[in-house]
């Protein structure tokens, strides 16, 4: 109390809110080990002003279509990195988002978190609270006290909700940016292929024209015709000398891992995956790999209405080979199957020595994405 009989509010939850609102730019400018640690900081902050010991923050990954670990507090790293789920298996995040509030769960949590998580020893009672903003469901923070019972205040429940808020807006800044550099990225190409487009085709064009003429070519004009094909060729070398960097999708596992969690928590169809034995994804292929198939999955899931998804793993004649098929492309639609996103992941492609295509494979609604990049020599042994 103070001399004037008003009580003394402590003023660390709002220091703290100060503290992290500051590291917005750190978490967005420090790729995803700045973000890590913002989210990081954020779980630690909900356990220090509220009776919370451990906290985990959970966020819906788009490219994905996956609920995946972005930050924690309390927990063993090995637990929280491998959590993985989806909205439907989980009720009790689904109350929070729709109900925007904190939700608790106490006693028996089957039929509020996935099944797998259910029986995990040492959580008796967990609270969920909404990470959203706009309307828009970004994920949840998982808390509890240790295993230990506990009854909420209505000033924590206002302090984790306000914190929900804070990584919302942490996740929307982090969602812009990646748009924003995905259409700068989308430019640079057009700009390439427009220029590819004006200085290669318009010369080659013309000596198409030429050679392909009934007269006879004197042997000016076809040194001219051979001119103008090595100085097409030394435009094609310039226009494709440009850096042009492929988005980076880093899921924090390899491609064999980030099957795995798919198999186990894809929101959409049944995944069936076959990775032929003895093969390893080359090094250098591992985020080219990933793009490809989050392109192939969110082609599927914008383009065609699939039963299933098959994806297989292998090598053939000396290449790695990532093949993606979806059985929900109608016979009317076969020709509009494909995005923006698979041609850019083409050209990524094209710029590791590899090649992309994508299409109908002849049988019934099926429609095909696959990856094929020479082997090193030590890879193909």
């Amino acid at each position: 109390m103070s001399g004037t009989g008003h009580t003394v509010q402590s003023t660390e939850p709002l220091d703290t809110m100060v503290e992290l609102l500051s590291g917005l730019d750190a978490a967005g400018d420090g790729g995803d080990g700045g973000r890590q640690a913002f989210y990081d900081r954020l779980c630690e902050a909900m356990c220090r002003l509220t009776s919370m010991e451990r906290a985990g923050l959970l966020l819906y990954q788009e490219a994905r279509r996956l609920v995946v670990p972005a930050g924690t507090h309390g927990f063993g790293s090995d637990l929280i990195h491998d959590v993985h789920g989806t909205l439907d298996e989980t009720p009790i995040a689904q109350r929070a988002l729709a109900e925007n509030r904190v939700v608790e769960v106490s006693g028996d949590l089957a039929g509020q978190v996935p099944a797998r998580y259910a029986q995990l020893p040492g959580i008796t009672k967990i609270t969920c609270t909404p990470v959203s903003a706009g309307g828009r469901w970004l994920g949840v923070i998982f808390a509890d006290r240790g295993g230990e019972p506990f009854d909420l205040t209505d000033r924590e429940r206002h302090t984790m909700w306000t914190l929900g808020k804070t990584a919302a807006l942490a996740a929307s800044a982090r969602i812009a940016a990646t748009q924003h550099e995905r259409a700068r990225l989308l430019a640079e190409r057009v700009d390439l292929a427009r220029e590819v487009h004006e200085r290669v085709m318009q010369r080659l064009f013309g000596v198409s024209l030429v050679l392909g003429s009934e007269a006879s070519l004197t042997a000016e004009q076809r040194q001219r015709c051979a001119d103008e094909i090595q100085a097409a060729v030394a435009d094609l070398r310039h226009a494709l000398a440009r850096p042009v960097a492929p988005p980076q999708l880093d899921t924090g596992a390899t491609l064999r891992e980030e099957l795995q969690r798919l198999g186990a928590s894809y929101d959409g169809p049944p995944l069936q995956i076959a990775w032929d034995d003895g093969v390893e994804v080359p090094r250098q292929v591992e985020q080219l790999s990933q793009s490809v198939l989050a392109e192939a999955l969110r082609n599927a899931h914008k383009h065609a209405e699939p039963t299933r998804v098959d994806v297989r793993v292998t090598t053939q004649d000396g290449t790695f080979v990532l093949e993606v098929v979806n059985d929900g492309v109608e016979s009317g639609r076969r020709g509009r199957g494909a995005g923006m996103g698979l041609r850019l992941a083409a050209l990524d492609a094209l710029q590791s020595g590899g090649v992309v295509d994508f299409g109908p494979t002849g049988g019934d609604g099926e429609w095909r994405v696959r990856l094929v990049v020479p082997l090193a020599a030590e890879d193909a042994r």
